[in-house]
């Protein structure tokens, strides 16, 4: 599911909730409920994480296991 993939990016680059909620302009119980599953991320935050994290959309929600977005 894609809120695990929200956790494992944000982790990954060892960041906290509350500093990716600031960057998407929400709060850090918002993006909490998202990476829980409780809401659905908006697709602008979602490509505004992608082009944050350098992935492709279809990474975040799960679509390919291959990060990197095509050229």
């Amino acid at each position: 599911m894609y809120y695990r993939r929200l956790r494992d990016l944000r982790e990954d680059h060892d960041l906290k909730q509350r500093e990716v909620a600031e960057m998407l302009q929400t709060t850090q119980q918002v993006y909490s409920e998202y990476e829980k599953g409780i809401r659905e991320i908006p697709l602008h935050r979602v490509i505004t994480l992608a082009k944050y994290y350098g992935v492709s959309i279809d990474y975040i929600v799960g679509l390919t296991d291959v990060p990197e977005p095509r050229r």
